[in-house]
């Protein structure tokens, strides 16, 4: 495996109302924007953070409507070769829900499921000329930490163990509530999986972008049509986080080093 396979790269929301989300997400992560052209596409909105793009969206296709999938947020994970590794999910239990495809100038993609029905995307992205430099740790507008509300934790790791690479950091025991699992990528904690309460449907990837301060952020939530579902609360290391629907329905997260 590469340095790069198994690294969380993009994030993207599809949304009903892709100039209300500009906007709500404008004032809540402090993104401005950019439109990004594909010949034979509808045009791709990039988020941006000090002048480079941090995440994505798109208007919420049209076959989707009435499948019961909301509005929402996806990640994209590096691999080294996409059509292998769509296999690997596949063959291990998961299954690929778009086949390999090619994104002109930007790289190949998959959606894909594991075991348990949790959607990502995978990506052997295009080469780059001048990449941009990872950004510092917690900048604004990046983001801070993936979190997979599993049908199984312990089966889930193990399954993305073998796919991505991915390494137990350590264990949080949360009590009633489980076990939560911090993994890292090459080294570096990067997000936790847990098994999933009774009060989330169905298995799913949550995505928490860095803001500076939590009570801010929720203010600007609510002050933008938003709507908190959960905290402020405080987790191990001191961060703070709180999660919330856009006004289109979208769940995000937000991460903070401070109240």
């Amino acid at each position: 495996m590469s340095e790069t396979h198994g690294k969380f790269i993009w994030c993207e929301l599809m949304t009903p109302d892709p100039s209300g989300a500009k906007e709500f997400y404008g004032k809540v992560v402090g993104w401005s924007n950019s439109e990004m052209t594909v010949p034979g596409q509808p045009p791709y909105t990039i988020f941006e953070a000090d002048r480079v793009g941090r995440a994505g969206m798109m208007q919420f296709p049209a076959e989707l409507e009435g499948t019961g999938i909301p509005p929402n947020w996806t990640g994209y994970v590096a691999v080294d070769d996409v059509a292998r590794s769509a296999g690997d999910f596949a063959a291990n239990g998961g299954s690929v829900r778009r086949p390999p495809q090619d994104i002109p100038g930007v790289g190949r993609f998959a959606v894909v499921a594991d075991p348990h029905g949790a959607v990502i995307c995978i990506m052997t992205p295009a080469p780059m000329e001048n990449p941009p430099p990872e950004p510092p740790l917690a900048a604004p507008g990046t983001l801070g930490w993936s979190e997979l509300y599993a049908g199984d934790g312990g089966e889930a790791f193990t399954f993305y163990e073998q796919l991505f690479g991915w390494t137990k950091d350590h264990d949080f025991d949360m009590g009633a509530m489980g076990v939560y699992r911090i993994f890292a990528e090459h080294g570096t904690p990067v997000g936790g999986i847990m098994t999933k309460p009774p009060s989330v449907p169905m298995p799913a990837w949550a995505y928490y972008f860095n803001v500076p301060s939590i009570d801010s952020a929720v203010e600007r939530i609510n002050a933008a049509g938003g709507q908190v579902v959960n905290g402020p609360m405080e987790v191990p290391g001191g961060s703070w986080v709180v999660q919330a629907l856009d006004p289109q329905g979208a769940f995000f997260c937000l991460v903070a080093p401070v109240r």
